[in-house]
């Protein structure tokens, strides 16, 4: 048995069924991600790992050891929340050492672990500071030392980047992955932001509706979405119905004119001089924007709109006209489903 496995797990408010025949398992060490849209059931279901909702059909296991029944204080789960619940009136030493002295830990003891922690969340020199006089990313560091300090089994994360800025959130990806690899903790993450997801995950389990829909590591995740509920959420996929693929390509045929294809916007390219094997067509330019390191074009292609992903460089400034031709090769074209 994994170290985290979840069994048909289903759960009701009222008449509504919220989660829907969950399953999954999660090996110790490793750091997963539930992530979905607002609304998808993902927070629920950490919430019910964590004890604070009682789930009416399957099973719960942690360390073997079934745990559906036991409450949340005696699970050792620890729980980071997207507003950092810091107590105003405590030291930034006081917050993170109230999960020990609540167990009757010696001081000295408090202390050094205390320390340990706090090293490895680079807040030494804030110890004697109170919440109000930190930033918002050291705020967040705090509650996330606070739950590590008393060494739970899992560290659940509720969206607990949500509320940063951009600059402070990705060093706070990187700071988080680093530390759990240092710790080797096993971690459930839970967003809405699938860069994010990228960026920490070993695996990513897609949500929607209550129900996972996909579970996969980041990069065959990417590259092999399974139907259009996940291409559209993960990355910026064009979705093509059969007949939409043949207004691109005459040559094309599908057996069941009911499939439907996912094109990565970044493996259509500005046609090359010569060599290529693909399929190759000419788009009328809508619009471009550029992100930073990349252009968005959209081509209007015999009346489908394409989104194409251009590096930006010289060379692709100088080339994006109000006519252009494509090229894309057939290998970068994937059958999925509805």
């Amino acid at each position: 048995m994994s170290f985290i496995t979840i069994e048909d797990l289903s759960l009701r408010f009222g008449e509504h069924k919220v989660l829907k025949d969950i399953s999954l398992q999660l090996e110790e060490g490793e750091l997963i991600t539930l992530l979905g849209p607002s609304g998808c059931g993902k927070s629920t279901l950490l919430r019910v790992i964590a004890g604070l909702e009682v789930f009416q059909e399957g099973n719960l296991f942690l360390d073997k050891e079934d745990i559906s029944n036991i409450l949340p204080r005696d699970r050792n789960v620890g729980m980071v929340f997207q507003n950092y619940a810091l107590f105003p009136n405590m030291t930034i030493f006081e917050n993170i050492a109230f999960g020990l002295a609540l167990k009757k830990m010696p001081k000295d003891e408090i202390r050094r672990e205390v320390m340990k922690i706090v090293r490895l969340v680079n807040l030494e020199d804030k110890i004697d500071a109170y919440p109000h006089q930190l930033s918002g990313g050291q705020q967040q560091r705090t509650s996330l030392a606070r739950s590590l300090v008393t060494k739970p089994k899992v560290l659940l994360l509720d969206e607990p980047l949500s509320a940063l800025d951009a600059k402070i959130r990705k060093q706070l990806q990187v700071d988080i992955k680093e530390l759990q690899r240092t710790l080797g903790i096993t971690m459930i993450f839970v967003t809405h932001d699938q860069e994010e997801a990228m960026i920490l995950s070993d695996r990513i389990f897609v949500m929607s509706e209550g129900k996972i829909v996909q579970s996969a590591t980041p990069a065959e995740l990417y590259a092999y979405p399974k139907n259009q509920f996940v291409a559209s959420f993960i990355g910026n996929y064009n979705i093509l119905s059969a007949k939409d693929l043949k207004k691109i390509d005459p040559t094309f045929s599908a057996e069941n004119a009911e499939n439907t294809f996912a094109i990565r916007a970044e493996s259509i390219q500005l046609a090359p001089s010569s060599g290529e094997k693909g399929i190759f067509f000419n788009g009328q330019l809508i619009n471009y924007t550029v992100l930073g390191s990349t252009i968005r074009c959209i081509y209007d292609v015999n009346g489908i709109k394409l989104s194409v992903d251009l590096i930006n460089n010289e060379r692709n400034q100088e080339s994006i006209q109000s006519q252009a031709q494509l090229y894309i090769e057939r290998t970068n074209i994937i059958s999925i489903e509805k």
